[in-house]
């Protein structure tokens, strides 16, 4: 496995593991399988794990995984704050009080605002009090890096990157997106301003 070092401080692997779509067993998870799964991906080296609020028992699985074979500390876990659910200040620690319980960890290495589309959402998180919640928890080690993922248009990609000091960002990027969603202009501004990308949907969900 080859690694990279966006921060300089963390080796990411170069490969990632989507938690989307772990395999199921009728309409639920199948646990026995994406155990093996996982732990075939940590043994290779893959120490990237991004899965998301709404990932329908992505969290749980994930920690149950990593608790039962103790090797949380070998593994990066990128989860995301839904903030489309999100209607008060108080939900905010709401959510992500319940993140921390499902992955089973006292801490989260990669936190996203999930699905960020634009500036004007970004503000309305502000009003609510993101910027002084999400310090506290840098502060604190809960969080150790802010970033967000995004599925917009190029513009409002690029007004994203300047609205606040990102650690990094998640984009989707494949040779059908070059010229949509963030784009390859969005991804050169990133890398101007030093703020380090991680791909999604490389293949574009096997399509």
């Amino acid at each position: 496995m080859n690694y990279r070092n966006p921060n300089r401080t963390d080796s990411l692997s170069i490969l990632g593991f989507g938690c989307l779509r772990f395999p199921k067993k009728g309409k639920a998870i199948d646990m026995e399988e994406t155990e093996r799964e996982i732990l075939y991906a940590i043994e290779h080296g893959i120490n990237y794990f991004d899965t998301a609020y709404i990932y329908s028992g992505s969290e749980e699985a994930l920690g149950t995984i990593l608790q039962k074979h103790n090797c949380r500390e070998k593994v990066m876990i990128a989860t995301k704050l839904p903030h489309y659910l999100i209607k008060k200040a108080g939900d905010i620690d709401r959510f992500f009080d319940e993140q921390l319980k499902r992955l089973k960890t006292d801490y989260i290495d990669y936190y996203l605002m999930h699905m960020l589309p634009d500036v004007n959402i970004w503000n309305r998180l502000i009003d609510l009090g993101i910027l002084e919640w999400l310090e506290s928890k840098k502060q604190a080690g809960i969080i150790k890096r802010i970033g967000f993922s995004y599925h917009g248009n190029t513009a409002a990609f690029q007004e994203l990157l300047d609205a606040y000091p990102w650690d990094f960002c998640q984009i989707q990027y494949n040779y059908m997106d070059e010229q949509s969603q963030a784009g390859v202009a969005g991804l050169k501004k990133a890398a101007s301003k030093n703020i380090p990308v991680i791909i999604m949907e490389p293949l574009r969900g096997g399509r």
